[in-house]
C-alpha cells in the first residue's frame, strides 16, 4: 500500500510529490537529483530542436510528416540512432536497403515508383532511369508522339501527360517513333517518323530490327500532318505532263537493273525530251520522290507488285530509283543474284540496309493459268476463273501490295473466249471477254477480303496503261517509233476502257479498301515514251531485215512515265502511312536477312 502514493494521478500532482522527496532527502542526493534533471531536459531539447539537413530534425519532422512505408520508417530510425556514438553498423547501414516489393493494391501505385524522399514537391510517376517490366509498352513524354497505338495496362497511368507533374527530358532524350518489339512481330516504321527522322538534327539510323528512333517535335509533326492532308484532297490523276529539267529521277542507263527491253538510252533511242517531263495534277504538286526518304519508309517493310510486265517495268523503276539512294549499293541485291528478270514466277530486291523488300510476282491475269486435255488427248491451255495465281499465300503477307491486269486479256485467246475460260471442271465454249474479266475480277477480289488484312496491308490497284499502236498491233506491225512529243490536244485521247469500268464496279462491292491507282489517262498522253523499235542492242535477222515491224508500244522506256506511277505510289503512301500512324500502326511479318 506504501507504494500507491507513488503512481502516476490523472492531474499531474505526483510530480509536485516527488519534488518534495527530494528535498527532505540530503544534500549531495539532491544535487545529484538536480543534475540529472537538468542533462535529460537538455538532452530532449538537442533531440527535438538541432537542425539537420532536411531543415528540420529527423523526430519533429516524424511528428509532422507521416509515411506508410518501410523505407521512410528505417530512414528515421537510422537518423535517430546516428545521434549516439555506440550505434551499430548494422541499424546505421539500414538507410541504405533496397526498399520493399511494391504492394500488390493495384488502386494505388507502386512503393517502388514513390520518391522516397518527403519533399513538398510534385514527382513524377516513374522514377527517374526506371525501366518498365518487359510487358508494357514504355511512354514517351509530353509534346511526343509514337507511331504505334499501345494498349494501357489496367489501373496504369500515365503521367506523363498530367501537366501538373513536368517530367524534363533528360540530356539527348528521344522518343522511338516506333516501339522495339522482335521482328516477327511486325511493328514498323511509317512515313511520318521517317520524313521527322530526315528533317532532325540528330543522325539517327535503322536498326535492322526496323525501329526508327527519331526525337519529335510539334511544329515538323504539324508539317507533315498539312502536307499528308494537302495532298489528301489532291486528285493525282487529273492533271498534264510538263517539262521540268530537273528531270530524270536517275541518269539514263545508269541503272543496270533494267532489263534490256526497257532501256532505251543504251539501246540507241538518240533523243532525249522524253525525260523532262513530269507529272503535275491540277489541284497539287507531286512531292519529288525523294529514294532516301522513300526507303525510310518502307523500312522492314514489304512492298509486291503482283502482275504483268508492266507492273514489272513499274517494278523496275523503283527498284532503280531506291538503289540509287541507298547508303552502300552493294547490300542492295536481289535475292537469288538474278542481273535480269524475265522467266522466273518472282524477283524479290533485299535493301539490307533498311530491312525492307521490293518484289514482284508474275500473274498476268491475277488468275490460274490451266492445262486441261483436249479430245485428242493432249493439252490444252485454260484460264481458271474462280481460282487466284499460284503464288498468292507467298505475298498475302506484304505490308504494300500493288496490283495489275489488263493488257493479256487483248491476246486473242482471251479477246475471242473460245474454248479458253475455265470454271471448276467446265470450260466455256464462249464467253465474252468482260464477262470474263469480271469473273476474274471477282475471284481475285475475294481471295483479297478473304487474305488480306486491311489493318496489316495496304492494297493498291493500277489501273490500265494506254498503248500507241499505229499501223497494227503488237504482233503485227504496229508502231510508234516516229513519235517524240506527247499528245496535247484532250480532244486525241480515247475513251475510258470498259475493263477499268468493270474493274471499279467490282472494287465497289469489295470490304477491303484498295486504292485505285487510275494512270489510264495520264498514260494516253505519252505516245512517245515506248522503247518502239529501241528495244534491243543486239536485233534479230528478221528484226534488222524488216525494223520497223517489230516495235513495244506498249512498255516503257525507263527512266521515263512509271516513274511517274512511282511518284504517284510515293504520295499516296505519305497520305496512307501517316493516317496509320495516327490510327495505330500495322503488323509485320518478319524480314528476310
Amino acid at each position: 500500500m506504501a507504494d500507491t502514493k507513488r503512481l502516476p494521478l490523472a492531474d499531474g500532482f505526483p510530480v509536485l510529490s516527488e519534488l518534495g522527496f527530494i528535498l527532505r532527502a540530503p544534500r549531495r542526493t539532491g544535487l545529484f537529483a538536480y543534475g540529472f534533471m537538468f542533462a535529460l531536459v537538455a538532452l530532449t531539447v538537442f533531440l527535438l530542436f538541432s537542425p539537420s539537413s532536411d531543415s528540420s530534425s529527423p523526430l519533429l519532422s516524424g511528428m509532422v510528416t507521416s509515411s506508410s512505408t518501410a523505407d521512410t520508417y528505417r530512414s528515421q530510425l537510422s537518423s535517430f540512432f546516428s545521434f549516439f556514438p555506440n550505434s551499430s553498423p548494422s541499424t546505421a547501414t539500414a538507410s541504405a536497403s533496397p526498399p520493399l516489393p511494391p504492394s500488390p493494391n493495384l488502386s494505388s501505385p507502386p512503393s517502388s515508383y514513390l520518391s522516397p524522399r518527403s519533399e513538398n514537391v510534385s514527382q513524377p510517376l516513374v522514377a527517374k532511369n526506371h525501366t518498365p517490366p518487359p510487358d508494357l509498352p514504355s511512354f514517351p513524354g509530353r509534346n511526343h508522339t509514337i507511331a504505334t497505338t499501345q494498349p494501357q495496362a489496367p489501373n496504369q497511368t500515365r503521367n506523363s501527360s498530367d501537366p501538373s507533374t513536368p517530367s524534363p527530358p533528360a540530356k539527348n532524350d528521344t522518343v522511338k517513333a516506333v516501339q522495339s518489339v522482335p521482328a516477327d512481330n511486325g511493328i514498323l516504321s511509317n512515313y511520318t517518323a521517317s520524313l521527322l527522322k530526315k528533317h532532325s538534327n540528330n543522325n539517327k539510323t535503322i536498326n535492322t530490327n526496323s525501329t526508327v528512333t527519331v526525337p519529335v517535335t510539334g511544329s515538323t509533326q504539324e508539317k507533315v500532318k498539312d502536307r499528308a492532308e494537302s495532298l489528301k484532297k489532291c486528285d493525282f490523276f487529273d492533271g498534264q505532263w510538263v517539262k521540268d529539267d530537273s528531270y530524270p529521277l536517275y541518269k539514263p542507263g545508269s541503272c543496270s537493273l533494267i532489263d534490256e527491253q526497257f532501256n532505251c538510252v543504251l539501246n540507241g533511242r538518240p533523243d532525249t525530251d522524253y525525260h523532262k517531263l513530269r507529272w503535275k495534277p491540277k489541284d497539287c504538286d507531286l512531292p519529288r520522290l525523294n529514294g532516301s526518304d522513300m526507303l525510310e519508309m518502307l523500312g522492314g517493310k514489304r512492298l509486291v507488285f503482283v502482275g504483268d510486265s508492266l507492273n514489272r517495268n513499274m517494278w523496275e523503276s523503283l527498284v532503280c530509283i531506291l538503289r540509287s539512294s541507298a547508303k552502300d549499293q552493294n547490300n542492295v541485291y536481289e535475292v537469288n543474284g538474278r542481273q535480269q528478270f524475265r522467266g522466273e514466277a518472282s524477283y524479290s530486291f533485299i535493301f539490307r540496309d533498311y530491312n525492307c523488300t521490293v518484289e514482284f510476282f508474275v500473274s498476268p491475269f491475277l488468275v490460274r493459268e490451266w492445262e486441261v486435255p483436249d479430245k485428242d488427248g493432249l493439252k490444252k491451255e485454260t484460264l481458271r476463273l474462280d481460282l487466284v495465281g499460284q503464288s498468292c499465300d507467298q505475298y498475302k503477307g506484304a505490308d504494300i501490295i500493288v496490283f495489275n491486269t489488263g493488257h493479256w486479256w487483248t491476246h486473242d485467246k482471251t479477246s475471242k473466249g473460245k474454248d479458253y475460260y475455265q470454271e471448276g471442271s467446265h470450260v466455256y465454249g464462249e464467253l465474252n471477254v468482260l464477262e470474263a474479266f469480271r469473273k476474274a475480277l471477282t475471284t481475285w477480289a475475294r481471295w483479297v477480303d478473304a487474305n488480306i488484312n486491311p489493318v496489316k496491308s495496304l492494297v493498291f490497284f493500277r489501273g490500265y496503261s494506254e498503248t500507241h499502236f499505229s499501223g497494227g498491233q503488237w504482233n503485227s506491225g504496229g508502231q510508234c517509233d516516229h513519235e517524240m512529243q506527247p499528245i496535247r490536244n484532250d480532244t486525241y485521247l480515247r475513251q475510258y476502257p470498259p475493263k477499268m469500268v468493270v474493274l471499279e464496279r467490282v472494287m465497289k462491292g469489295m470490304r477491303t479498301p484498295v486504292t485505285y491507282l487510275n494512270i489510264t489517262r495520264m498514260t494516253d498522253y505519252r505516245k512517245d515514251g515506248h522503247p518502239s523499235i529501241y528495244r534491243k542492242r543486239t536485233p534479230t535477222a528478221a528484226e534488222r531485215r524488216s525494223p520497223l515491224m517489230f516495235q513495244d508500244c506498249s512498255h516503257w522506256c525507263l527512266p521515263g512515265v512509271p516513274d511517274a506511277w512511282n511518284e504517284i505510289l510515293y504520295a499516296e503512301l505519305l497520305v496512307k502511312l501517316n493516317q496509320k500512324g495516327q490510327q495505330g500502326q500495322p503488323q509485320q511479318e518478319k524480314r528476310p536477312q
